[in-house]
């Protein structure tokens, strides 16, 4: 029998096209509910094929970690501000990381070794763009902005060449991370990086978040219509936006109504209603358990816990999930037709 990994796999590989892929899986589905009656599969998610891939990991992190022990020995300075020589040793570190990729993901097509290989580049950019910025004078904020820009740049540039999903999210923050630093070194934001994690519930920061979360859910719900079955690894860079838009989308509007006492926590929890609503509509758990996920944990650190309020969201995350596709199903039928809704993941006609 055919899984969806392997259509996934022939995708990627050039055998099937996406529609061909589409097309074969809608079929497979509607023989199988029609005949024994199944409700729709889980939203897919694959983190790792198994052990062995572990194993990799592991032995990429001690090698990443013993090449930056050799680098530093030679006098590259990864932690430091770094000159010409920490250029020339991120350059290799770049090459030599791609060449692995290569392997691992295009012709392996392992998934935790090309998520782990993606987050070296990453850190790579950055050692790369804080040793630029420092040859260029660049100081403080500004280093950092170009810093994050060189991290954007770059893992723009890699997901082009492997597709890793998770490029997605890297790119995403780093984006945010430039805007935000240059913004601060423009006296718009506070300068200080706790505000990065503690964000505003009003203000510039504020607004920076609630457009940033906006923007990212519009392009993951972009790669979302354009793989309504789930096929392709467009499916899984969908997943990876929204994880990181709904936090960002969660922050203003939450920290705003927490901030107004019992009545603000009623806010929040209709809120988060509606945020349940829109993760049943595009068929997205990822996108409600990161923004319920992320008001927990304002709610804990900020604000001194509230119970009553975590209750509430437990009881709706288990309820949620277990009654996820009748929910969904009803939701989808009393809706009436608005622009993309047949482009949206299929969903039971009957309950």
């Amino acid at each position: 029998m055919i899984e969806p990994q392997d259509l996934r796999a022939a995708v990627q590989r050039g055998l099937l096209t996406e529609a061909q892929a589409a097309g074969l899986t809608g079929i497979a589905e509607a023989r199988r509910q029609a005949v024994a009656g199944v409700e729709p599969g889980e939203e897919p998610f694959v983190l790792f094929k198994g052990f062995n891939e572990i194993f990799i990991v592991i032995g990429l992190s001690i090698l990443f970690v013993g090449w930056i022990g050799v680098t530093a020995v030679l006098g590259a300075e990864v932690f430091g501000p770094g000159d010409l020589d920490t250029v020339l040793v991120a350059a290799v570190t770049l090459f030599g990381l791609a060449a692995v990729q290569r392997y691992f993901t295009l012709t392996r097509r392992m998934i935790a070794p090309s998520i782990a290989l993606a987050l070296m580049t990453a850190l790579t950019a950055w050692v790369l763009g804080s040793a630029v910025a420092h040859l260029l004078g660049m100081q403080d904020l500004m280093a950092s902005a170009f810093s994050s820009a060189v991290i954007a740049a770059t893992m723009l540039l890699h997901y082009r060449a492997f597709r890793v999903p998770f490029d997605a999210a890297l790119i995403a923050t780093a984006v945010f991370s430039t805007v935000w630093t240059l913004l601060a070194g423009g006296g718009v934001l506070p300068e200080d990086g706790i505000s990065l994690l503690h964000l505003s519930g009003s203000g510039p920061l504020a607004v920076l978040s609630l457009v940033f979360g906006l923007m990212t859910f519009a392009l993951a719900m972009r790669f979302d219509m354009s793989d309504p079955l789930r096929v392709s690894t467009r499916n899984t860079t969908g997943f990876w936006l929204h994880v990181t838009a709904a936090p960002a989308i969660v922050n203003t509007t939450a920290l705003f109504l927490l901030g107004h006492g019992q009545g603000g926590q009623l806010l929040l929890l209709l809120f988060l209603l509606a945020i349940a609503a829109v993760a049943l509509v595009i068929d997205r758990r990822s996108f409600l358990v990161s923004g319920a996920g992320y008001a927990v944990w304002l709610i804990f650190t900020l604000f001194d816990g509230s119970a009553l309020v975590i209750l509430f969201l437990g009881f709706g995350l288990v309820f949620l999930g277990a009654q996820w596709d009748r929910l969904r199903s009803a939701l989808m039928r009393a809706l009436p037709e608005f622009p993309g809704k047949d482009r949206l993941p299929p969903y039971m006609s009957t309950i």
